[in-house]
């Protein structure tokens, strides 16, 4: 995960306490990180067309920009005036980044409208985020109280990430989920409270329904318990060790027939 600079103001991975004459590398850099930003769209919204597009059409990416600005204006002591700024932000582009947030090279929002990143959150290098993701807290306490996400993670629209928890390298978050609790590493993870599916590229099954950390996981428990003795009473035959096994080989079946179509078929990417 990028390291963010500790001298002078951090211009969100840039030092803006800059002498004058470094004033011109200074703008070749601020201008080489549009450039990248922009690159980094083409690369990842097939809806994007052209460089001119992505720089007329995605608040997203303006969303960043402003807040570089704002957080220097906020590392510099002048809190008010960077607050101001986030606000203006907010109103022209939908989304509400705090400038006391710590964000990293090549951040993507698409569809940007409704995002909310807290003061303390961290957001790697290469994170994409789509509509209505929160990086939010879970009370009132000071410190360290907002996500950090490291490189690489994808976060589903409406996703809500809460509390000073770390998601993991190269993860990703279903749209819709709740995340309470660190993410290891290469996961996808999806429900409320989120659950783990898949760990490196690997189909997680969940046996105990204390692992799914749900309210109501003590009553499911009994009810399974219940049925299991139920069944035994009956002398029904016992569950294979593997009840998804059936499940799992059809949607397997299922991804091998669209990569079979995929050349005939248009899945709506980029929508």
């Amino acid at each position: 995960m990028e390291r963010f600079s500790n001298e002078g103001t951090a211009f969100a991975g840039w030092t803006v306490s800059v002498r004058p004459a470094e004033g011109t590398q200074f703008i070749m850099s601020m201008f080489g990180r549009i450039r990248e930003d922009i690159t980094s769209v083409m690369e990842r919204d097939p809806a994007a067309r052209s460089w001119l597009e992505v720089l007329l059409c995605y608040p997203g990416l303006w969303a960043v920009w402003i807040h570089r600005i704002s957080h220097a204006l906020w590392g510099a002591k002048l809190r008010l005036p960077a607050r101001m700024l986030s606000q203006f932000g907010r109103f022209f582009t939908g989304v509400d980044i705090h400038p006391g947030a710590l964000l990293g090279r090549r951040l993507f929002i698409d569809h940007a409208t409704g995002v909310v990143i807290g003061e303390t959150a961290i957001v790697g290098s290469d994170v994409t985020m789509y509509q209505g993701v929160t990086l939010g807290g879970t009370g009132k306490g000071h410190g360290k109280r907002h996500p950090t996400v490291c490189d690489g993670v994808f976060i589903g629209n409406n996703a809500n990430v809460l509390g000073n928890i770390t998601v993991g390298e190269n993860s990703r978050v279903g749209a819709g989920s709740v995340v309470l609790s660190d993410v290891p590493p290469n996961s996808t993870v999806v429900g409320v409270p989120a659950h783990i599916i898949y760990r490196n590229g690997q189909r997680v099954l969940i046996t105990d329904p204390h692992d799914v950390k749900d309210p109501l996981s003590d009553a499911l428990i009994a009810l399974a318990a219940r049925v299991e003795e139920l069944e035994e009473r009956l002398g029904a035959e016992p569950c294979p060790p593997d009840p998804f096994a059936a499940e799992e080989a059809e949607r397997t079946a299922y991804r091998v027939e669209l990569e079979r179509l995929q050349t005939y078929v248009s899945m709506g990417e980029g929508i």
